[in-house]
């Protein structure tokens, strides 16, 4: 029996380097790659990022399989971080991951896959990848790890590509088991921790990566709803929907960020009872198990990566299909039985079914 190739992503951190070992010992041919996506700005950034590479290459060397590097920045540039700084342009917040997840892992990585002849992808993601019965084909699943499931940033996959798609560590459970395993490998990565950061912003501040690439933000009122001025902000960019902390303006009770108004360039603010509603319209959604567009959705929807997931129907519009990964132009309105916090645009809400399989997901407008 052949041999199955797989082609796997990996960061130079313990989660890929650990899902090389269990590829590796499940008998496929493993290939390593590593994409350069971001270099940074500064020496310390490029140093981290090029022992990234080379705590890679050292893991391939180890276990004796092949290693790439893939030169994306371009790629990245274009899809990642062009769409990230659009988005607060527009008075959006955006999840990059998601993103790069779309574009970059599971659309460039998957094109140098094909490229290389080989039958699968993977990456050190937690979710799971099952044939579901009931739907008659692939899904993707929540990890069995609750608490590290990364399904939210996994909704823009095509389901035509999912049976071509690897997650080695969908059945643990902890990451200590993963850390034991590299440990057991003698990996010097098996204490690396893990990164926490978006990968473009090494410092976490992106009020001062969004200056770099865009014009002074512009200073605007801070109102309440009812239009009271309540102060000056110092550009939409520094503010986003549910924000307490840093408004930069006293009151008689806690005010928070309810809304941005592009037209305007107005913060408007309120008290936190405010901040709840149940109705968004959401669009760009990708169906990984296409629904009946005859009939309302009933499902559990998570409208940002930290939220539980919230008893919801999704009332879906009947509209020509834009391409073959069943990517809407419509706005679908996904209403919530009980009202959600914060809601914010530019996030995305995922659709889920009672057992934890991802229906689909879009933008939130």
């Amino acid at each position: 029996m052949e041999m199955k190739r797989v082609l796997l992503g990996m960061s130079g951190g313990v989660d890929s380097s650990v899902s090389a070992i269990l590829l590796k010992n499940q008998g496929y041919e493993v290939i390593g790659a590593t994409m350069k996506l971001w270099c940074g700005a500064n020496k310390e950034e490029k140093e981290k990022n090029e022992k990234s590479i080379q705590d890679a290459k050292k893991v391939c060397e180890k276990l004796g399989i092949e290693h790439y590097i893939f030169d994306a920045q371009k790629e990245f540039e274009k899809y990642v971080i062009n769409d990230f700084v659009e988005q607060y342009k527009n008075a959006k917040t955006p999840n990059p991951c998601i993103e790069c997840n779309k574009k970059i892992k599971f659309g460039y990585f998957f094109d140098k896959a094909q490229e290389l002849n080989c039958d699968y992808v993977a990456t050190g993601h937690y979710a799971r990848i099952e044939y579901s019965e009931k739907y008659n084909q692939y899904v993707l699943r929540k990890s069995s790890e609750e608490k590290k499931d990364q399904s939210y940033f996994l909704y823009t996959i095509p389901k035509e590509k999912l049976d071509k798609i690897i997650f080695p560590l969908q059945d643990f459970k902890s990451k200590e088991e993963i850390r034991k395993i590299a440990q057991e490998n003698n990996l010097e990565v098996a204490e690396k921790k893990d990164s926490q950061e978006i990968c473009f912003i090494p410092d976490n501040c992106y009020q001062n990566f969004l200056e770099s690439r865009i014009n002074k933000p512009k200073e605007g009122n801070i109102i309440l709803r009812n239009g009271e001025i309540l102060g000056k902000h110092n550009g939409l960019i520094n503010y986003t929907i549910g924000q307490r902390k840093g408004i930069g303006i006293s009151y008689k009770e806690p005010l928070y960020v309810l809304e941005l108004n592009q037209e305007k360039n107005e913060v408007i603010v309120g008290p936190e009872s405010e901040l709840y509603t149940n109705k968004l319209f959401a669009n760009n959604i990708n169906w990984q198990v296409e629904p009946n567009r005859n009939q309302d959705l009933c499902c559990l929807a998570k409208i940002r990566y930290r939220a539980k997931e919230a008893e919801a129907i999704v009332r879906i519009r009947k509209s020509e299909l834009r391409d073959e990964n069943k990517i809407t132009n419509s706005q679908d309105e996904v209403e919530f039985k009980e009202p959600q916090r914060a809601i914010t645009k530019g996030q995305s809400v995922v659709f889920y079914d009672e057992t934890g399989i991802v229906l689909g997901g879009g933008k939130i407008l």
